[in-house]
């Protein structure tokens, strides 16, 4: 056991303490050679977390910091080939493995089930960013940060860049609320590191050399500027001694000069910033934004996160619906800015009406003023610390503990080595805030934060068209005409010598350097705890036997089968309003303080739910997700029963404000997360149930939402005779199933409270909705969206060529981070790409952030003759299939474990399909992977496309769309 003033392998340890909020204890270190620090947080979590970081704050726009979190991750002195990181995707047990950049921090975090595995993980990311192979190979630095790439055609040259973060931040700040993150923190902390984009502006990438860029990481990752966290149930003193040995006692200094301060911001006022963006109007926004102090206070950038979900959490939130009922925009959220050396609150205003900046400002300043002086009313206090308390006992951070709680430390300890654990202890400040309801606690708050603030910001991003072509293109195109025809032949040498690098394969013995697990490591399976149907309680219910730390879970699935074809669009509107209007009960003020008090959770929502084995055969629901703590079943019985059977929808602006919001929100969701839209898309093609899900979810609901709000006076009355029929209609006691997650207890409880909801029968026959839906038919789209870069999909229905198996999950693996990354990242420049088969049928290729249309489809379209030749060691074959069941068995929350089970009772699946399919993915082999090949040329030979990208890049391809849409002014 480590303990005070104890030396260990090097270290030194500082301190000991417990920490309830983890169920375990922290130790910090310092290693006393090499200066590096070192939180060691042990509980008896089995997915163990290792992640160093280095303090990077940027000192230009260029993205150095973000080029070189790529660039060290592509070979390295003990490992030299190409893809470390990819080669470790394929081949690792790791439940987490990825690489961050912050505005003023770099994180190199892995987690893994398996001790032995996270060493591996140690090993590769350590050498990474120490001994990287950027010192001896520019080539790095050209693929992941930039290079010239020149084009000749009909005697005219034409100059580009590309490279992976340049097309990543294209795409990245195509998005207006990250280009106004970055004004604001430019506006408010001009003295700062933050004031740069840490990502990288497309518009001074270029300007990066590669000294520069060498300089820097010489500067910046060295061990006296690092910060090591490890978590969970580990052997500590094998891993301190690893560290020791093969890293921190032999590391070596690159530079002497100190690395770039963070800077401290002197308080005053910006108000008049405005920055001109060419986007499409809809986007115009504005920021507003406090200082709230040091990273060192944590209570008190605790207190202003709950203090901004109380008054801007809910559309019934005080300066929200004041923000709302002013008319100024579409939306208006707000956040907190921490993980900075000087957090701030912010508040942002979405969809913004011209000249609405001044009036956005009044609205936020004399709400706060009337809340400071009238004072805040304390059950709403008292929801928000609610939520947040029910938000750390369920400790569902989406992504592995160990991770989370790096970040986490980091917020603090970057700042100042006394605060490593600060950000980890939240119940006393939380139990200090809770007392403080009972006096002026918050409102004292308020008035520093907001009403009496010296340090605040006020920027107005306003939508500009541009015109003509960008200053970056003009500066390209006399670049071009400048050209020599020596310097035409320097650069495309150059980018040939790339090209050479990136299609030469790994040598063998560079390849055996590389750790690795072989199938025998992996271990037996953990099924998931058994599901139980139950027939005798009041509704059926499919019960899981999950631990839950206290917590209820519960899902319930009314079938939408009586819903016309016609009104399908209604259940979706419908979704979005319940929970946010007036029931007959309570205003939607009380609904929404009541429910965050007493709920942790309560959201209604969509799906639909496809046979495994028939992809024809498929249901819809309306589902109702709740959550609560053990000691409030009752209100998990009462209230969303309220919310669906009581709601009215007779307030024409409240509604029309959800409306609102959610299309905007979709609009968000076609420019940032077009890959998942464009494959959405894509399986209306193809599928009766990718027909009704585009209806009810994709861009046919987006069309139809758009239609309704453009006539929303006139059509308003027949909405809400609609919403009650479709209403009636949906929530009925025929076909409904409930999920119930928690202690046999709480779920006896909860039906003796909730019985059968008293939910009526419904005469009207069921399922009628399916035998409307139209066939769907094959397409060739693309949807012009606000967005510098591409989103390409396509794909086809093979379910009657091949049946679903585990050789599909390998083969995707294999083909994902083997054959489409060196083709479309790599070679292409496109920041992500992937290939997934689903068990009902859906073959599929997807690129993020992509610079290309027709090259991406035509790589798309060779992967099948790779697939044909698959012929990898025995070594690369036993990686793939590693990673691949280890992905299947990471651990997950219970709440994903009961969604999971409900998911596979819908599709009809046996019990035990998971573990049948995890014994398949082990038993894969190279011919059955190759078996496939036949299969994927049916994709190939797939007319169906969909792309959502911009008017430039869609107009220019050589694609045959039949249809081209500018979604946003359709």
């Amino acid at each position: 056991m480590l303990e005070p003033n104890q030396d260990r392998h090097g270290f030194h340890v500082l301190s000991r303490e417990p920490l309830a909020e983890i169920d375990g204890e922290a130790f910090v270190l310092r290693h006393e050679a090499s200066g590096a620090r070192l939180l060691y947080l042990k509980n008896d979590d089995p997915n163990k977390a290792f992640s160093i970081a280095f303090k990077t704050p940027p000192a230009d726009d260029t993205g150095v910091f973000h080029i070189l979190e790529h660039s060290v991750l592509c070979g390295s002195d003990k490992f030299p080939v190409k893809e470390p990181f990819v080669n470790l995707l394929k081949t690792s047990m790791q439940t987490f493995l990825n690489a961050l950049t912050f505005p003023d921090k770099t994180m190199y975090p892995v987690a893994s089930t398996n001790e032995q595995d996270l060493l591996n993980l140690m090993d590769v990311y350590l050498d990474a960013v120490l001994h990287p192979a950027i010192y001896g190979d520019r080539r790095i630095f050209e693929q992941e940060g930039w290079h010239y790439e020149l084009d000749e055609a009909e005697g005219a040259r034409r100059l580009s860049y590309n490279g992976v973060v340049f097309n990543e931040m294209k795409g990245a700040l195509s998005d207006p609320e990250s280009v106004l993150y970055h004004a604001l923190g430019t506006a408010l902390l001009p003295d700062t590191c933050y004031a740069f984009e840490s990502g990288g502006d497309p518009a001074a990438i270029p300007s990066l050399t590669y000294e520069g860029y060498l300089d820097t990481h010489a500067r910046h990752y060295r061990l006296d500027n690092s910060y090591i966290v490890l978590y969970g149930d580990m052997d500590v003193d094998r891993v301190l001694g690893f560290l020791d040995d093969r890293y921190l006692s032999k590391a070596e200094r690159r530079s002497d000069e100190a690395p770039n301060a963070i800077g401290r911001q002197a308080p005053f006022v910006a108000s008049d910033a405005t920055f001109e963006m060419d986007t499409a109007p809809e986007n115009a926004c504005v920021g507003l934004a406090y200082a709230v102090g040091d990273a060192h206070d944590f209570e008190r950038v605790l207190a202003a996160d709950v203090l901004v979900d109380a008054l801007m959490g809910g559309n019934e939130s005080p300066i929200k619906r004041a923000v709302l009922d002013a008319g100024i925009g579409g939306d208006c959220t707000a956040y907190l800015m921490d993980s900075q050396a000087q957090p701030a609150i912010m508040f942002l205003l979405r969809g913004a009406h011209p000249g609405a900046a001044d009036a956005f400002r009044s609205i936020v300043e004399d709400q706060a003023a009337a809340l400071v002086r009238d004072g805040i009313p304390k059950d709403l206090l008292g929801a928000s610390l609610a939520q947040m308390s029910f938000d750390l006992r369920e400790r569902d951070r989406g992504i592995a503990d160990g991770v989370a709680l790096a970040m986490n430390a980091l917020a603090g300890w970057l700042y100042d080595d006394a605060d490593a654990t600060t950000y980890l202890h939240y119940e006393e400040p939380l139990a200090h805030m809770r007392a403080g309801l009972e006096g002026t606690y918050f409102e004292d708050l308020l008035e520093e934060l907001v009403v009496e603030s010296g340090h605040k910001a006020l920027v107005d991003l306003v939508p500009t068209p541009q015109e003509g072509a960008g200053a970056q293109a003009v500066e390209l195109a006399q670049k071009a005409a400048a050209l020599s025809d020596d310097d035409a032949a320097r650069i495309e040498g150059e980018v040939e010598s790339l090209r050479e690098r990136q299609e030469a394969p790994d040598a063998p013995e560079d390849l055996a350097t590389l750790p690795h697990l072989r199938v025998d490591d992996i271990g037996e399976g953990v099924p998931d705890p058994a599901m139980v149907e139950l027939s005798e309680t009041p509704l059926p219910c499919l019960y899981h036997t999950v631990p839950t730390r206290k917590i209820d879970y519960l899902y319930a699935y009314f079938d939408l089968g009586r819903v016309a074809w016609e009104d399908v669009p209604y259940v979706t509107v419908l979704a979005s309003l319940l929970g946010q209007l007036d029931t007959d009960e309570r205003t939607a003020a009380e609904l929404d303080v009541e429910s965050r008090l007493h709920l942790g959770s309560l959201r209604f929502f969509t799906d639909v739910h496809v046979d495994t084995a028939d992809p024809r055969t498929f249901r819809a629901t309306l589902t109702v997700a709740a959550s609560a703590l053990s000691e409030e079943v009752e209100s998990l019985a009462a209230l969303p029963r309220e919310v669906w059977a009581q709601t009215r929808f007779d307030d024409a602006a409240r509604i029309k404000d959800v409306l609102v919001q959610q299309r905007i929100a979709m609009e968000q969701g076609f420019a940032n997360e077009g890959h998942a839209k464009a494959s959405a898309r894509l399986q209306s093609y193809l599928f009766g149930s990718g027909v009704l899900a585009d209806r009810l979810s994709g861009v046919g609901y987006y069309l139809f939402l758009k239609d309704l709000i453009a006539h929303f006076d006139e059509r308003f009355e027949g909405l809400k005779a609609k919403l009650a029929q479709v209403s009636a209609q949906i929530f009925v006691k025929n076909d409904v199933v409930v999920s119930f997650t928690g202690a046999p207890e709480d779920r006896n409880r909860f039906f003796e409270l909730a019985g059968d909801f008293d939910l009526p029968e419904s005469p009207e026959p069921p399922f009628g909705l399916y035998v409307q839906i139209p066939r769907p038919e094959i397409k060739r789209e693309a949807f012009i969206v606000p967005s510098d870069v591409s989103y390409v999909a396509k794909g086809a229905d093979v379910h009657q060529i091949s049946d679903y198996a585990g050789a599909w999950v390998v083969l995707g693996n294999a083909l994902s981070l083997d054959y489409l990354w060196n083709e479309v990242r790599v070679k292409g420049g496109a920041y992500g790409v992937g290939f997934k088969r689903t068990p009902m049928g859906f073959a599929r290729f997807y690129s993020f952030r992509d610079p290309h249309i027709d090259e991406t489809i035509e790589r798309y379209d060779r992967a099948a003759d790779w697939i044909a030749s698959f012929d990898p060691s025995e070594e690369e074959m036993e990686g793939y299939i590693v990673s691949t069941v280890a992905a299947h068995d990471a651990p997950v929350k219970p709440r994903l474990v009961a969604r999971r089970q409900d998911v596979g009772y819908f599709a009809h699946r046996a019990p035990v399909w998971r573990e049948m399919l995890r014994d398949q993915e082990l038993r894969v082999t190279p011919e059955a992977v190759r078996a496939c090949a036949g299969t994927l040329r049916s994709v190939a030979a797939s007319p169906a496309v969909c792309v959502f990208g911009s008017r430039e890049a869609i107009e220019a391809a050589d694609a045959p769309f039949d249809r081209v849409v500018d979604l946003l002014a359709e």
